[in-house]
């Protein structure tokens, strides 16, 4: 005895199957383009995931080791290297104003990290904003950067049930045409004409919704990310300008 999940299961696939080989050859290009475009939507969505997961943990082992030191400066002139999009900001920021500073202290010190060389940086307001000009901007570019693929995606959710709505007034149209030129109404002459029409249909919403779902919670991993960006930026210019600007002399 065949059990009911696998019996519905070959119901499907032998509707599915029966449905694509009655319709015309327009419908089925427009199956074989939702499969397609299936494929490609599932390939960007397991892509960003992991493209986002890894961000999240970059930023967080980053994070860490950044609030760990007492010198906003600390792991950079350390040389200690980290991936990540955090990473990325702090050490275009460092960059930017090591440029001039380390010309004001010794290039082994500032290599080899010493409390001594970090004490003796003096850096002034004009470089500070700099700085965090930089940060915002890098912080920019990273989110561009993390929303490549997200409008091929958006693609996906608006243009699958259309193009399959197309495929189902198209295959009406052609059922009807036929039963014009048959001159009977009958149950057996339209049905594997409108089961292959609505087949577009059903295949359009099946890729439809898992890619609406998908870009929805990939939105917002994308917001969150960019937000701990931003966030960062103001936290280690804020670290700077304590550093440098509100420490006695």
């Amino acid at each position: 005895m065949i059990p009911v999940p696998g019996l519905i299961q070959a119901n499907f696939a032998s509707t599915v199957i029966y449905s694509f080989s009655t319709s015309d050859w327009f419908g089925k290009a427009v199956v074989i383009l939702l499969v397609v475009g299936s494929i490609f939507a599932w390939s960007i969505m397991m892509a960003k995931t992991r493209e986002f997961r890894k961000a999240r943990e970059d930023a967080r082992r980053f994070l860490a080791a950044y609030r760990r030191e007492n010198h906003p400066f600390a792991l950079y002139l350390q040389g200690r290297k980290y991936e990540g999009p955090l990473a990325a900001i702090y050490v275009q920021a460092c960059e930017a104003v090591m440029t001039d500073a380390s010309s004001r202290t010794r290039a082994s010190d500032l290599l080899a990290g010493t409390s001594s060389s970090l004490g003796s940086l003096k850096i002034s307001p004009f470089e500070i904003n700099t700085a965090r000009k930089l940060a915002e901007r890098t912080a920019m570019d990273l989110g561009a950067i993390l929303e490549e693929d997200m409008g091929l995606l958006a693609t996906a959710v608006t243009a699958a049930p259309f193009l399959g709505l197309l495929g189902t007034v198209w295959g009406v149209m052609d059922a009807f045409k036929a039963m014009a030129a048959s001159g009977t109404v009958t149950l057996s002459e339209v049905a594997p004409g409108i089961s292959g029409a609505l087949l577009t249909t059903v295949v359009g919403l099946l890729v439809a919704l898992p890619s609406l779902i998908g870009y929805n919670l990939l939105t917002n991993q994308m917001k969150r990310i960019c937000l701990a960006m931003d966030n960062f930026a103001e936290e280690f210019t804020n670290d700077i300008e304590r550093a440098f600007i509100s420490r006695p002399e």
